[in-house]
């Protein structure tokens, strides 16, 4: 496999990254390349790697298919304390990025000054968009709702809470020529006992049901072939289900692990009762819609 450019870079986190590009037609480049920054740290980076200080991200593909690649739908309400560590993420990885890439912003109804942060933003950085909903209907909807947006040839998700990293898309971006869905697993997650607890008693009965066999399916870091996500069925709740409902679609889905971290502004929306319950409830919805769903197959056309 040749490849026109092979770009490497290394995050470390906040806000120090180092940078190399090189032209490559040969893998084994890359591996000279990070051999080489081994060589110049003055730390082990295995033991960086194993402490999670320093983070690689290995993007490779041809030059001329990265245009307008991705679009990042960033769905909010209320967190006008994060927006502006979110926007400064944001932009460092759109410069980082190896992949031309965009982020649109929808505003789920907020009623702090999120909206006035939104479209200040957007006003100074021409790869943000965004779109205010009326009211607020929920994450299913907002997502829906940017989905529509879409034009470019893949879908990211990511929540605005900033408890996964944006940097970690280009950990999925190597497996999305194989895979309709490709979703992070969080690692070494931050959230609180009661949180965890909901969310492995959720993900449980989730695949008890689904049998879709994804382990964090709740994970707010998510690319999609936008022609499947605008193929998939949307209902309130189902973003709890997209592996499942990609794979109903025919779909293949990828499982990666990305970093996960601690709510640092802002409180979730989310609490004991809606983790388990609502999901419950969305679970005999999805079991409806699987045993009714249309499947075919034209084998001939004349």
């Amino acid at each position: 496999m040749c490849f026109q450019f092979v770009s490497v870079y290394f995050y470390l986190f906040p806000g120090i990254s180092v940078y190399l590009n090189c032209n490559s037609s040969n893998i084994s480049e890359v591996i000279t390349v990070c051999n080489t920054f081994k060589n110049i740290s003055s730390l082990s980076f295995s033991f960086l790697l194993n402490l999670h200080f320093i983070q690689p991200f290995v993007y490779m593909g041809n030059l001329s298919d990265s245009e307008n690649l991705l679009t990042i739908i960033v769905p909010l309400f209320n967190e006008e304390a994060n927006i502006p560590r979110l926007v400064k993420e944001l932009t460092d990885y759109l410069s980082l990025s190896t992949h031309n890439a965009k982020v649109l912003f929808v505003n789920d109804g907020s009623t702090d000054e999120s909206t006035k942060l939104i479209e200040q933003s957007c006003a100074d950085q021409p790869a943000f968009s965004f779109i205010h909903l009326k009211k607020k209907n929920g994450l299913s909807t907002a997502l829906k709702a940017g989905i529509d947006q879409v034009e470019t040839k893949y879908t990211g998700y990511i929540d605005a809470d900033l408890q996964t990293s944006p940097f970690d898309f280009d950990l999925l971006m190597p497996h999305v020529g194989k895979y309709e869905l490709v979703t992070g697993i969080r690692t070494g997650r931050k959230d609180s006992i009661i949180k965890r607890t909901s969310s492995v008693i959720a993900n449980g009965f989730r695949r008890l049901v689904t049998r879709d066999g994804v382990s964090d399916t709740g994970c707010p870091l998510k690319i999609m072939h936008t022609a499947t996500a605008r193929r998939i069925h949307f209902f309130k709740g189902m973003h709890r289900f997209i592996p499942a409902l990609v794979l109903l679609d025919g779909g293949r889905v990828k499982e990666v692990p990305v970093r996960h971290y601690k709510r640092l502004a802002g409180k979730s929306n989310y609490h004991l009762v809606n983790r388990i319950l609502g999901p419950a409830i969305d679970l005999i919805a999805f079991s409806w819609m699987r045993k009714r769903y249309i499947h075919y197959e034209i084998i001939a056309r004349g």
